[in-house]
């Protein structure tokens, strides 16, 4: 067994590339172990921006011993009445590759059979032949060509590194030949190093300035980072992500401490924030109350002789963009929101779909008809969260509304054109400035979320809504203009809008029809009701599909119960999720199964009567029963529809799905002693007007068949 290193060095990868095709190429080079047959042990892969690499332990040296059975002709094909082999022996021998003498007679199906041994290669030569399409075949967002080489890759490839044990591998990536050396650090130690194996990897780059353990130079970075903001009192503002792109851009981290003009404190903290983060990639820095304070830590990748030189270089960057943020500020704040909103007539929302002013007045139908809606939704409050229940039809009309006129007029600021990262923010700071509602301010920069899977969703009335209902007409639009997601494909987000609008409405539990929604959205495009009918099917589909896989990744809720319930209806969301949920815990009781064959029994007795949905409107005759148990089943069912009525009214299925389960041992009674498909027609039409009652229990709860 020998330890196995692969390095690609590259001129400088971008950060984001580099988690994503280290993972790729170790997943790529195990499967190829896999399917090679080579043992081996635990593999970890290690980067930066100049260099990506691989180290798998405990590789076999050559492929593991395999033997198979082919099995032939049948014994009287491959031998004659004497015992001799015949020519389709011969010919059976020659396509399994071994003697004559070696061919045997399977004893029990007395079929010719031969035990191949397949061969076994060296792991170096499979090695060899295989890694430099592996290395080429790493996935990255964009890659480039160089010199006059066919090959492509994220940067050009400067060397390649591969060693197993003690063994340099001999393979060309293009015009790079592999050999045992690595290049140091490109500013403080460029010269070759040579490994002698995996396991003076690390090290021998460490004592050539170059930290490759991802994790051990972000633990280095954190703690040099922290030690720098302590040198000015002060706390870096928390930023995971930058962290981690931060940790990306640099081979060893060395932390200097910048300085802005103090007049910068006065734009809002979200422009200084971004200015730093985005464009620079700067750690703001703040007092102990969060107050944002006129430092920041910049990264660099190389140590220079006189650092505080560096961090005024750093200095004149930041202030720079801080000064064309400042005239943005100022210039922007020279208009008013209705100015800017009546500038996104000259916005393009989407070619097919219109402007984004024509985007603003439907948001403001579809707020409208949300604002009668929410009227009736007991969830929904006052925003200070002081009266309970039921809110005024005043309130949420007028600040919906207000929110829905303005909240798109930021995209034609300076700041959002300069700072893309800022919509909604800006929007949500211009309206404090010019004095609007709070929650009218607040929505306009809540309505975009979540902005990613599993973000903050938004906490006002308005906010809420808004969301919904901007989501509601890009999917519109979009399914409209034949702009449906299909594969990996989804250019317009349409499946994170779609489950922006499920969490939206889960989270707060709010009871509307999602069918109503999307016509209403929908006749805001085609005023045909037949096209939006077909339209509205496509769309209810796509989003049972997203809230399918959502209830099962996120809620932990088993697919068949999810499905069984959904299929039922998924109008009302929130209500689709506690059938759903009811369902899966009543699978879980020990006695579902005969429990879920006796309801199918009941489901597929009506599916062969046709046209059974005309026995819903007949009503059961008690003097047709001809045995108890038809009479049992009657009054039992009558009972439990009452109880089933008042559970469902109130959302509780559990208890409603328990009332319909005890009815089992008397469904099961009826099928014993009664013949339902009997040839007395009245007979049998009361019989199966007697399931259809039972049907109708659970059939706007789940879909037992499904299960």
């Amino acid at each position: 067994m020998s330890d196995l290193l692969i390095e690609i060095g590259a001129e400088e990868i971008p950060a984001g590339y580099i988690i994503p095709a280290l993972e790729a190429f170790m997943e790529k080079v195990l499967s190829s172990f896999d399917t090679a047959r080579i043992d081996y042990g635990k593999a970890s892969y290690f980067g930066t921006p100049r260099r990506l690499a691989l180290i798998v332990q405990g590789v076999s040296e050559q492929q593991s011993h395999r033997k198979s059975v082919m099995t032939g002709p049948p014994e009287s094909i491959g031998f004659d009445s004497n015992g001799k082999p015949t020519i389709a022996a011969e010919r059976f021998a020659q396509k399994a590759g071994v003697a004559l003498d070696e061919i045997r007679v399977e004893e029990t199906s007395r079929y010719l059979c031969a035990v191949r041994e397949e061969k076994c290669d060296l792991t170096v030569s499979i090695l060899e032949k295989t890694l430099p399409h592996m290395i080429l075949d790493i996935p990255f967002p964009k890659t480039m060509r160089w010199g006059d080489l066919s090959i492509s890759f994220a940067r050009p490839i400067i060397s390649v590194t591969a060693i197993l044990g003690d063994h340099s591998l001999d393979f060309k990536v293009g015009n790079i030949k592999s050999s045992p050396y690595v290049f140091g650090h490109e500013f403080m130690s460029f010269e070759k190093y040579k490994v002698g194996n995996a396991s003076q990897y690390l090290s021998t780059l460490r004592s050539a300035g170059v930290i490759a353990d991802i994790k051990e130079r972000k633990n280095l970075l954190e703690k040099e980072i922290k030690k720098a903001a302590s040198s000015v009192d002060s706390i870096i503002l928390k930023d995971d992500k930058l962290v981690d792109i931060v940790n990306n851009l640099v081979e060893y981290p060395y932390p200097v401490v910048g300085r802005f003009d103090d007049e910068f404190l006065d734009l809002p903290d979200e422009v200084l924030i971004t200015a730093m983060r985005e464009h620079q990639k700067y750690f703001a820095l703040t007092d102990e109350k969060g107050n944002l304070k006129p430092y920041f830590i910049a990264v660099n990748n190389t140590k220079a002789k006189d650092m505080d030189l560096v961090a005024k270089g750093h200095g004149k960057v930041i202030r720079a963009r801080l000064s064309d943020s400042g005239f943005f500020y100022k210039v922007d704040n020279e208009s008013t929101l209705d100015d800017f909103a009546e500038k996104l007539k000259s916005v393009t929302f989407q070619a097919d779909l219109g402007s984004m002013f024509e985007k603003r007045q439907r948001l403001i139908s579809l707020c409208e008809y949300l604002s009668a809606v929410a009227v009736s939704m007991d969830r929904i409050s006052d925003y200070d969260g002081k009266e309970e229940g039921k809110i005024r039809d005043a309130n949420i009309k007028k600040n919906l509304i207000r929110a829905a006129e303005l909240c798109k007029a930021d995209l034609v600021t300076q700041m959002v054109i300069e700072f893309t990262k800022l919509q909604g923010i800006i929007g949500r700071t211009y309206a404090e400035n010019a004095g609007e509602n709070h929650e009218v301010a607040l929505a306009i920069e809540e309505h975009y979320m979540p902005v990613y899977s599993g973000g903050p969703l938004p906490e006002t009335n308005s906010g809420k809504l808004l969301a919904i209902a901007d989501k509601t007409d890009t999917i519109c639009g979009c399914f409209f203009a034949d702009l449906i997601p299909t594969g990996a494909s989804d250019p317009y987000a349409l499946r994170r809008q779609a489950l922006g609008i499920i969490q939206i409405i889960l989270k707060y539990d709010l009871n509307f029809s999602m069918e109503k929604l999307i016509d209403k959205g929908l006749s805001l495009y085609e005023s045909d009701s037949d096209k939006r009918a077909v339209l509205s099917a496509k769309i209810m589909e796509f989003l049972k599909r997203r809230m399918t896989n959502m209830l099962v990744s996120e809620r932990g809720l088993s697919r068949e119960a999810v499905n069984s319930a959904l299929s039922v209806s998924c109008d009302d969301i929130p209500d689709a999720f506690l059938r759903s949920k009811a369902l899966d815990i009543l699978r879980q009781i020990p006695d579902f199964e005969p429990l879920s064959i006796s309801f199918k029994r009941v489901v597929n007795i009506l599916k062969k009567t046709g046209n059974f949905k005309k026995f819903k409107k007949t009503k059961v005759d008690e003097a047709l029963f001809e045995s108890d148990a038809e009479k049992e089943l009657f009054i039992q069912c009558r009972d439990v529809k009452r109880l089933v009525t008042d559970y469902t009214r109130m959302g509780d299925y559990n208890e409603a799905l328990k009332k319909i389960a005890g009815l089992r041992p008397v469904i099961d009674k009826f099928f014993d002693d009664v013949m339902v498909m009997t040839d007395d027609e009245a007979l049998r039409n009361n019989r199966i007007t007697l399931l259809s009652s039972i049907a109708d229990l659970f059939r706007n709860i789940a879909d037992f068949s499904m299960i």
